[in-house]
């Protein structure tokens, strides 16, 4: 993001955002791929869009008989306060974090999602 600072314009890195690494089915992935190019937008919006969806609902169904079996490691970055608080939800619902971000995949918002231009704001 970029910021006005004594009139001139400094790209800074959001330090609200935090590295994270789990572990995500490929097939989810080659999906989020594909709706980042229809939507002009990147994989961790889309996802961090889907898990303020189930935290809304506060309520995540899952079944872990059906864990997908092609996982690999993916690696980006979250909203601090958005992953705490999925780590919260995935312990109180006795899930791991990688199958609540699979399981948001399904609630994602399309209206209200942030474009790739979101990382070069100015503010």
């Amino acid at each position: 993001m970029w910021k006005l600072v004594n009139g001139k314009m400094v790209q800074t890195t959001d330090e609200t955002r935090i590295k994270f690494r789990t572990n995500i089915s490929q097939e989810i992935l080659q999906q989020l791929e594909d709706l980042s190019e229809e939507y002009y937008t990147y994989n961790n919006y889309l996802l961090e869009n889907g898990l303020r969806n189930v935290l809304e609902q506060g309520l995540v169904t899952y079944d872990k008989n059906l864990r997908p079996k092609d996982r690999v490691q993916y690696k980006t970055t979250y909203d601090q306060e958005l992953l705490e608080s999925v780590k919260q939800l995935a312990k109180n619902h006795k899930l791991f974090i990688n199958d609540v971000i699979e399981y948001s995949v399904g609630h994602i918002n399309f209206d209200e999602l942030k474009t790739k231009d979101h990382k070069n704001r100015i503010e």
